[in-house]
This record gives C-alpha cells, structure tokens and sequence, in this order.
C-alpha cells in the first residue's frame, strides 16, 4: 500500500472546507498524508481545519497537517505543498469540493498497476440548476473539456520537476498539457472520483471571463506548439458553455 499525499488549498473557505476534509477522513484507504496549506484566511477557515487534526491523526496510517500563511494564490500553495509530501502520489482537491469515498483508493491501486505521472477520473460538476458528469477522457483534441483538475491525482517527482508555472488560474492545465507534450504516461479513468462546486476562479460565466478563457488556454496550446485549430475548437466550447450552464 503506497503512501498517498492530499493536499488542500483554502482561504476565507469556512462554510465549505468542513465537507471537504471530512471527504478525506471517511476515504477507504488509509495510508494517506493530508495537508491543508491555508493563505492565510481572514475567517475561521483555519481553526476549522485544526479543529480535525485529532479525529484525523487518530485513524491508523493517516496524517494531517495544517499551515496558514499568506502565499501568491493557488497554484504557489500547491507548489509549497508539493514539496512538502511525502506520498508517491499526490491528490489535490480544493476546499470547496470533495471526494467521493474510494477516490484514494481508485487512484492508489490505478498507480501500482500503470506507475503513471498524471491521472485523473470523472468529476461530478454542482453548478445548483443542471448538474452533470464530466467524464474523464483522451479526446481527439488535447483540450480542459475531458480534464479534470479536482480528481487528478501526479506523482509527487513529477510536480516537483514542472511545478505550476504561476500564470493563470489555467496553470494545472499547463502542468498537463506540459507532461503530455513530453509524452509522459497519463492515464484518464472514468470513474467519478470527485464532486466539484461550479462557480470558482475558472467558470465565471460572462463574456468577457469567456474570452479570457478562450485566450489563456489558447496559449498555453501555442505555447507547446500545438495546433492553431484548437481556437475553433475552443470558441465553440466556450459558446456552448456560455449557453447551457
């Protein structure tokens, strides 16, 4: 049984991170390491987190943690808490969403059998109206419509070798799309691992937020010098999702 880190970044996420956590403390695994790395938050994110420490710690096999201190956002709290695992794989879920109960496990036995770098599952999508699965794929085009951030699961070499760049809340889909230009082992598993909360940092729905999207994920494809084609691509995602959620 492999040691398994998840990591959880919140600030100011005191009416949500209590889900969260407790979606980490019932998992059926047990060997798992978890820290909470929060920014430090202005409400009683914080306190909330420690207040599970001994209900945690008291669980054969597991470990938490919490840090609070100010950091650059999101991506820089994940690339703190990155060098501080220590699993062989490392699972991010943020402190608005949380897993389903097998999620470690699923992801734990899938890395004994494969050894991948990066791997991720289906997700539940909340958004409140019209809830839906994304399914996790390999699609014709490398793209963020059958990625799924909240249910990836990296091994902890891998994100200490290509950290998240720091530029846009589109970074985890750069640390993807830079291990797949690399030809690194990534596998998607549809099955859902993770339940995630519509209406974060990547899903405001107005125009100006959509070509924002448009541009920021457009670029990290130039970037690794992939097709020019993908804008198309991309704009008729954007419209339908503009359109049906």
């Amino acid at each position: 049984m492999i040691p398994v880190t998840v990591l959880t970044v919140s600030f100011n996420a005191e009416a949500t991170i209590s889900r969260t956590i407790e979606s980490v403390i019932n998992q059926t695994y047990s060997n798992i390491e978890y820290i909470v790395i929060d920014g430090a938050s202005q409400d009683k994110t914080a306190s909330i987190a420690s207040s599970y420490l001994e209900k945690f710690n008291s669980k054969p096999g597991r470990n938490m943690r919490v840090i609070s201190e100010p950091d650059k956002g999101m991506y820089d709290a994940l690339n703190k808490g990155a060098g501080l695992a220590h699993g062989v794989i490392v699972g991010q879920i943020n402190a608005d969403d949380f897993y389903e109960p097998d999620a470690v496990q699923t992801m734990a036995e899938l890395w004994e059998r494969e050894h991948y770098d990066l791997a991720w599952g289906s997700l539940n999508v909340i958004t409140g109206a019209r809830n839906f699965t994304k399914h996790a794929k390999r699609g014709l085009f490398w793209s963020t419509s059958h990625w799924c951030h909240p249910a990836a699961f990296a091994t902890r070499e891998v994100l200490l070798e290509c950290p998240y760049p720091l530029m846009n809340s589109h970074d985890d889909f750069d640390f993807a799309t830079r291990l797949y230009t690399e030809g690194r082992k990534l596998i998607p598993v549809d099955k859902v691992i993770s339940n995630f909360t519509f209406g974060g940092m990547s899903t405001q729905k107005s125009i100006r937020e959509a070509k924002k999207r448009l541009d920021e994920i457009y670029g990290i494809h130039r970037k690794y010098r992939m097709s020019r084609l993908y804008y198309v691509y991309r704009l008729i995602f954007e419209a339908v999702k503009y359109i049906l959620i």
